[in-house]
């Protein structure tokens, strides 16, 4: 890959009241082996203290630069970042992920040396696994223990960590609105991104019953494979009696008496997210 005059990768980060985890983001993406980087900070219009937060820091970490936006959503605020970006290749990072200090080096790797155009990595971890509502979100998605992804997870993946600008740039970023989804870049390229070893990352879980009930109604508020039909379908399977059944036989098998409330909560959420799309129509995400 030839030099440039800017930074080789550019960082993005979308940001919505993440006041509680954005700060040790940032300092543990200041702390990378790999130096030529920019870090971009997209606020979606938070209310909480996110901003200030980032503005200080951005006297301590000489590659950070932060944006604001009126609240669009992630997709919106990615693309932003990426509008301001310099970098020839382009990684996108949450604001409630952390990193080992080799993580940049191993992402891009396969990407400078021209064998891959996309990557993402599969070592990631669940950084609160020391929470009960933690541990029983990884159970409801079926994960594999302290990891955020299942057993045998596959060497590719539709939804990339780190993308060339130019491939990003040619299918116009990420959709946006209601039609957002972390995929729709696989979608346009015709491709998906290649696994790259020993990228180690560490992503919190939902951990408390307010954030999951939140976190569970806004993933319901997606675009649907068989449109009513989807929606009606996963109506059903949010309903309270099939949650309660659920819960309970999941609690058994995994030895967690507490997740029987966790899938309720997460199900309501669910449940009405889906009521939501069906009488307002409106996304949301």
């Amino acid at each position: 890959m030839k030099n440039s005059k800017g930074p080789k990768i550019s960082v993005i980060i979308p940001t919505y009241n993440e006041e509680k985890v954005i700060g040790a983001c940032l300092i543990s993406l200041s702390h990378q082996t790999f130096k030529d980087f920019e870090i971009i900070v997209v606020d979606d219009g938070s209310t909480d203290d996110s901003k200030r937060i980032v503005r200080n820091l951005e006297s301590q970490i000489s590659n950070l630069e932060s944006f604001t936006q009126n609240h669009k959503g992630p997709g919106e605020a990615r693309n932003l970042g990426a509008r301001k970006a310099r970098g020839q290749i382009v990684v996108f990072v949450d604001a409630d992920m952390t990193f080992d200090n080799d993580f940049i080096t191993k992402l891009v790797q396969p990407i400078i040396d021209g064998t891959s155009k996309g990557t993402f990595s599969k070592d990631e971890y669940v950084s609160n696994w020391d929470n009960v509502w933690s541990r029983c979100w990884n159970i409801n998605q079926g994960w594999e223990e302290k990891r955020r992804h299942p057993r045998n997870y596959p060497d590719t993946q539709r939804v990339f960590r780190a993308i060339l600008r130019s491939e990003f740039d040619r299918v116009g970023g990420f959709a946006t609105g209601g039609h957002y989804t972390d995929d729709y870049l696989s979608e346009r390229l015709g491709y998906e991104a290649d696994v790259v070893r020993g990228a180690k990352f560490y992503h919190a879980n939902s951990d408390t019953l307010k954030e999951i009930f939140s976190q569970a109604k806004w993933a319901a508020k997606r675009e649907y494979k068989f449109g009513i039909v989807g929606i009606f379908f996963s109506l059903m399977r949010s309903s309270f009696p099939v949650s309660l059944v659920i819960g309970l036989s999941k609690s058994v098998l995994n030895l967690e008496s507490r997740f029987v409330l966790f899938k309720i909560v997460y199900d309501l959420g669910t449940f009405i997210g889906l009521l939501e799309i069906i009488f307002t129509n409106k996304r949301g995400r």
